[in-house]
């Protein structure tokens, strides 16, 4: 698979160096503006440090030890003050105009992209663990690590710059003195980059300890667990989970502690200790023992010096910065640069109607398991079918391979005879409304949750049609705003909270409210009670007088009425044909019917759904 020589790549500097100039190239498409501003307040801060301490310092030093005049020295001064002016103006408007708004514009830039590439991905991704923590730590902050490149190259180009114009400032002085910056370059480039990659190490062991943390985080906050957490001893898990992970971290933390704290501390020494110390010992003594420099030189080198270690300083960080958000953007880039086995927006052939649909010889695997094996039938126009058998059987993955969220193994699918590989993916995907059994309810409203984005031209008469086929309309017009409540409590206090069996009516909505030719129900009834699950598989069945039908249902009474029935066992199927078919043949199916008519008092056969 491509993700697993995604994970097995190894982070080459060149690789690092390209991921940084991947997130400028983000940076430059989504905010031109920030990147132009934060270069010239960047710039500027460095041309005013370097001027500051190596020009004006040595013009006012110089010009009171000449006796030049205080008109002179004043006019200069205020000069250079309005200099000064000007570029904390810009770097005021920058840092509290430009920055905040445009970063609100990259962070919508990105965030958009990668809720594109989040939902053009593969099923698959979300079920791969390794995948999923990238697409996670891709997620985590995406736009400020990327303004931190942007911030970070700024200051790189224009430290180096800075760097160069100190040291030669300097040289002017003393020639040895120079030799001074190889303590900060020690601290910062070896001692520095050391204690970075040990930091960067932590991260990478703590990241799985944190989406626990957070996992539990949400738990506590979501009102979908808030019954479950008050009436059960889940919290005692949950906080064991918690302190588990903490645990773990705090290990992890101790594991590397000595090692910062060593790096740190030389880091420390060599960048600010040695050299401070150095250069006013090394100043004092050509000044006062062998009078070889001024005071005003001694004053001027001492305060070039400061600046050169501050420079470095931040050079080093930047360098370092952009390094590490390089390993971070690693992330992002990788998730946006995937290239996707089944990509939402596959093109191909638009699907004329529907007419039938054969498995031949399909064989799925996950994770080297093969959980469908050789499974072969054939669903015509018109039908109504059904996939039985125990939990575990694979009917719901077969509804997934149907669908196109995954691609066989080995095999074929064929739609009208043609393989569904070759097919325009959304428009194959229209021929069928779907209802999955662990269906989800959003924060919109219940008219919103049954069109899921899709328009007619009567909308309103289309959901309340597909609210009473699914048995709920009552219970929705109940409600003050109507089909125009508001599900949850998520945005509103007075949102709608169904019951489990409501909220799955009106998840089956959906696939009545669609105009597709072929409608699947993956359990559509696990959460109704007898009474409420005949009334729902009576509107089915009167659905498939127009629809080809195909469902899943783990209670076989629910299915007697179908055309074919297809029995599954691990994967593989075992049984096909009519209820009364399958009963004559006295196999897994008819043992199974038996069972749950001896358990489930209430469903009889005179009970029987017609169409």
């Amino acid at each position: 698979m491509k993700e697993e020589k995604q994970k097995k790549e190894k982070l080459t500097m060149k690789r690092t160096l390209a991921n940084d100039w991947y997130a400028l190239k983000l940076g430059f498409a989504y905010s031109k503006p920030l990147v132009i501003h934060t270069f010239i307040m960047v710039t500027l801060g460095y041309f005013e440090w370097v001027f500051f301490d190596a020009i004006f310092m040595r013009e006012i030093v110089n010009g009171l030890d000449q006796n030049v005049g205080f008109t002179r020295i004043f006019t200069f001064i205020l000069i250079c003050g309005a200099f000064f002016a000007l570029t904390n103006l810009h770097g005021n408007y920058a840092e509290n105009v430009v920055v905040p708004l445009e970063m609100t514009r990259l962070y919508g830039g990105i965030y958009k992209q990668l809720y594109k590439k989040a939902k053009n991905v593969e099923l698959r991704c979300y079920e791969d663990a390794e995948f999923y923590n990238k697409y996670t730590m891709a997620m985590d902050g995406a736009d400020e690590k990327v303004y931190r490149i942007i911030s970070s190259f700024c200051g790189i180009f224009s430290g180096s710059f800075a760097t160069v114009a100190v040291f030669y400032f300097m040289f002017q002085i003393d020639h040895y003195a120079v030799l001074f910056i190889i303590c900060p370059l020690l601290g910062n480039f070896v001692f520095g980059n050391i204690k970075n990659k040990y930091e960067f190490k932590r991260y990478q062991e703590q990241a799985p300890n944190d989406k626990v943390l957070n996992y539990v985080n949400r738990t506590m906050y979501l009102p979908d667990f808030a019954k479950e957490v008050r009436l059960s001893n889940i919290f005692n898990l949950l906080k064991q989970q918690y302190h588990d992970a903490t645990v773990r971290n705090v290990k992890i933390a101790k594991k590397y502690a000595f090692a910062n704290a060593h790096m740190n501390f030389w880091r420390i020494t060599f960048t600010f200790t040695a050299i401070f110390e150095g250069v006013l010992l090394y100043a004092t003594y050509r000044h006062a023992v062998t009078g070889s420099i001024t005071l005003a030189q001694l004053t001027v080198m001492s305060s070039l010096m400061v600046a050169m270690t501050w420079i470095l300083i931040h050079l080093f960080e930047n360098i370092m910065d952009i390094m590490k958000s390089g390993l971070f953007i690693n992330n992002l880039r990788g998730f946006l640069e995937y290239e996707e086995t089944i990509p939402e927006d596959l093109d191909g052939k638009i699907p004329e109607g529907f007419e039938s649909l054969e498995f031949d010889q399909v064989c799925f695997a996950y994770k080297e398991e093969e959980i469908i094996k050789n499974l072969s039938f054939t669903i015509r126009k018109g039908e109504i079918a059904a996939l039985v058998g125990h939990n575990g059987a694979g009917k719901t993955t077969i509804i997934k391979l149907l669908l196109r969220l995954y691609d066989p193994t080995k095999g074929v699918i064929r739609l009208n005879g043609v393989d569904i590989r070759e097919y325009n993916l959304h428009a194959y995907r229209e021929l069928f409304a779907t209802t999955f059994q662990d269906f989800s309810i959003f924060g919109m409203t219940i008219k919103e949750n049954v069109l899921m984005g899709r328009t007619y031209e009567k909308d309103d008469e289309v959901v309340k049609r597909a609210l009473k086929r699914a048995g709920v309309l009552d219970k929705v017009e109940s409600l003050p705003k109507g089909i125009d409540t508001m599900m949850t409590k998520e945005f509103e206090e007075d949102g709608a909270v169904l019951s489990g069996g409501e909220s799955q009516k009106i998840a089956v909505a959906r696939t009545f409210a669609m105009d597709s030719p072929v409608k699947i129900f993956d359990e559509p009834s696990s959460a109704l009670d007898p009474i409420a699950e005949y009334e729902l598989f009576k509107n089915i069945m009167k659905e498939g007088k127009e629809h080809t039908m195909l469902f899943i249902s783990h209670r076989l009474s629910s299915v007697k009425s179908c055309d074919k029935v297809f029995m599954l066992e691990k994967g593989t199927l075992v049984e096909e044909g009519s209820h009364e078919e399958l009963m004559k043949l006295g196999g897994s199916y008819a043992y199974m019917y038996k069972k749950q008519a001896m358990n489930y008092l209430a469903l009889e056969e005179h009970e029987e759904v017609k169409l």
